[in-house]
Parts: C-alpha cells; sequence; structure tokens
C-alpha cells in the first residue's frame, strides 16, 4: 500500500469515507485492489488478471488503470467488476465566510508545515501555489525551469528574492526536448500534444533535482483546481469549456479532472527520478475547499481568493497576488515544441503537427 497506513485504509473501506485523512493511496489490501477518491497514486492491473498489477503500466502486458475511488477484486476472475466506494464529497456552499477561510488558512498550513524536508526540493515558479508549499520547507532548495527569457523564470527569480529563498534555474534546449520527449511518452503511454508539453519542463527540472542528489519533488498541484485558478472557471457560465452554470459548479468540474492529471504528473516525475509530494492535494485541504462559494473563489477578475487570502500573512503581497501562467506556456515549452515541430518539417496547416512531430521522435 502506497501512501497511508493498510489499518487506515481499512477503516475507509468500512466507513466508505472518501477523506480519511491522508495525501492519497493505492495498493493491495485484503484481496482488493484500491485507489483514493482523487487518484493521487496511479495503479494498474493486467486487463484480463487482476492479480497482476502495478504502480507502474510498463511492468504490464495490457495494463488498465483503476478509475479513483474504486475497488478491484483481486479473483483472476475476468468477470469481475469493479465497485465505486468513494465519490468525492459534494457539500452545500458554507455561508459564514470568515469561517471558511479560517478552515482554508488552517488546513493549507498544517499540510504545508507537516512536509519533511529530508532529500526535497521544490518546484518553484513564483505563483503563490508553489510559494506557500516553499514557505512549509524553508531549508529546501526551490528550482524554476524554462526557456531563457520565460514568464516563470523571470517570476521565480523576483519571489526568490522577496521570500529570501534560494533559486537554482533550469534552463531547456531544444536539445534536452528531442531526448526527453520519447523518455516521456514510455512513461506516459501517451502522445497527445498537451499531455507532454505540460509534463516536459516538469520531467526536466526532476532530472535536474534528481542529480543533485534530491529524490522528492514538492509541487502546488491540485491549487488551481480546488480554488479557481483557470480562466474559463471565471469566465463560467460563458465559457465553452465547462459545462456548469456557476463558478463553484466550474470549479468542481476541474477537481474532476485531477485524476487524470495525476497519472500523468505523478507517472513522470517518478520516471526522472523523484517522488512527488503535493501538500494542497491532502485530504483536509481539500475538504477546506469543496465547500467554498463562489465569491471566494473568483471575484472582479481576481483569482483564488480563499488560497491568497488565507497566505497573505505568511508570503509578501507580490508573491500572494502574483498571476501565474499554465506552466506550459510559462516555460515557453509549448512554444519550443510548435517550433520543433516547424523546423522538423511539420507544418501548422498540418492536422495535428505537433503530435505527428512527436510520434516521429519514437522511431
Amino acid at each position: 500500500m502506497r501512501g497511508a497506513d493498510p489499518e487506515l485504509v481499512r477503516r475507509a473501506l468500512a466507513e466508505r469515507d472518501p477523506l480519511p485523512g491522508t495525501a492519497g493511496f493505492a495498493g493491495e489490501i485484503d484481496g482488493r485492489l484500491v485507489r483514493d477518491v482523487l487518484g493521487r497514486q496511479p495503479l494498474f492491473s493486467e486487463r484480463d488478471d487482476p492479480e497482476t498489477w502495478s504502480f507502474d503500466h510498463r511492468d504490464l502486458t495490457d495494463p488498465i488503470s483503476l478509475p479513483p475511488g474504486r475497488v478491484r477484486t483481486v479473483t483472476g476472475d475476468e468477470s469481475a467488476a469493479d465497485e465505486q466506494v468513494w465519490s468525492l464529497p459534494s457539500p452545500p456552499a458554507a455561508t459564514d465566510t470568515d469561517e471558511a477561510l479560517a478552515t482554508v488558512r488552517d488546513a493549507v498550513f498544517e499540510s504545508v508545515n507537516a512536509i519533511s524536508d529530508d532529500g526535497l526540493a521544490v518546484a518553484f515558479s513564483g505563483g503563490v501555489d508553489s510559494a506557500v508549499v516553499a514557505a512549509g520547507v524553508p531549508d529546501a532548495p526551490c528550482y524554476v525551469v524554462g526557456f531563457e527569457g520565460a514568464h516563470d523564470i523571470a517570476a521565480a527569480r523576483d519571489a526568490a528574492d522577496t521570500m529570501d529563498r534560494d533559486l537554482r534555474v533550469v534552463e531547456l534546449t531544444h536539445d534536452a526536448i528531442e531526448r526527453a520527449v520519447p523518455e516521456i511518452v514510455a512513461a506516459l503511454g501517451r502522445t497527445n500534444p498537451m499531455d507532454v508539453q505540460i509534463v516536459l519542463p516538469l520531467y526536466l527540472l526532476a532530472e535536474r533535482v534528481a542529480a543533485d542528489g534530491y529524490d522528492r519533488l514538492a509541487v502546488g498541484q491540485g491549487a488551481d483546481e480546488l480554488f479557481g485558478g483557470y480562466a474559463k472557471v471565471a469566465k463560467a457560465p460563458d465559457d465553452p469549456r465547462v459545462e456548469a452554470e456557476t463558478v463553484r459548479g466550474a470549479a468542481r468540474e476541474m477537481v474532476l479532472t485531477l485524476p487524470d492529471q495525476l497519472e500523468r504528473d505523478v507517472l513522470t516525475l517518478r520516471a526522472a527520478g523523484v517522488e512527488p509530494v503535493a501538500p494542497l492535494l491532502d485530504d483536509r485541504v481539500v475538504e477546506a475547499a469543496l465547500p467554498l462559494p463562489g465569491e471566494l473563489l473568483v471575484a472582479d477578475g481576481r483569482r483564488k481568493i480563499a488560497l491568497r487570502t488565507a497566505v497573505a500573512e505568511i508570503l509578501p503581497e507580490s508573491v500572494a497576488e502574483a498571476d501565474k501562467k499554465a506552466v506550459q506556456y510559462g516555460t515557453y515549452a509549448s512554444r519550443e515544441l510548435d517550433r520543433l515541430a516547424r523546423q522538423a518539417g511539420y507544418k501548422r496547416r498540418m492536422e495535428n503537427h505537433v503530435q505527428q512531430y512527436v510520434e516521429s521522435l519514437l522511431e
């Protein structure tokens, strides 16, 4: 069992408690495969033989992922069906905003302060998510990744100076991208450009972290989903990328995308040689975020209001309120992968030109 004590998992199964106080778990227990409600630990089994399973799909011949919140009986019976044991809670919106903010503050502080800095580095982009994680481990080195001139490098330098933190810069190159893409595809089993673009900088940053002797990487994952960090959430219901009619409903849609994202990111970071640590995805933070009303998520163009307000007492205002670009854009990974595709003859007028380029690197 990864991520939790087996007795705690047994209790969560018996009580059908989706948020029993962990940062995610997966594994085999009492003849059953289990994966937590947000899928924070990937788990796979052979399609026709659930007795054969692994945390890495590459160990299997015909792997299928165990969906989040489910139990798969390990019987060897091809007809055995998964059982949905846990579902993400859907609490009503909090009406006492002061109490809701205090709950978020306590949950975030407890989670980030509980991180051990043994063998730990921090993925640091200069945004509020990674900054509050870094604040919990003041002695851990911070790493930022990107091409020369990238937004994330400039923002991370400014934030590190303001916070008086050690910052190490991992500069991306075209040669590194061309080498890393096949390794990433092998780790993920995916070739779609968006996934590759997102994890490219993470993979290369994690490689450097591992080479420097660290085996754990703290990340700010989950904050955008839990606290309303996406533009499409802020624009709900007018943004066609979300189905919800409210900001709060759109934020929940984003939370429900986490299992697929986390499988991608965790597999990538492990392939690079580090174990991810995501304190903002701790059960207590999830439980504190789910009841937030829309006005504590987004208002007047300001996103992640509850999180920014909660951490204002420990972060400089310029950092707590900093805007953040998605990693593939803030590091220029998306732009440069597209440039390499075009230089290799895969022009934008061609259908899926970047994916064609990615697949060409596998040959």
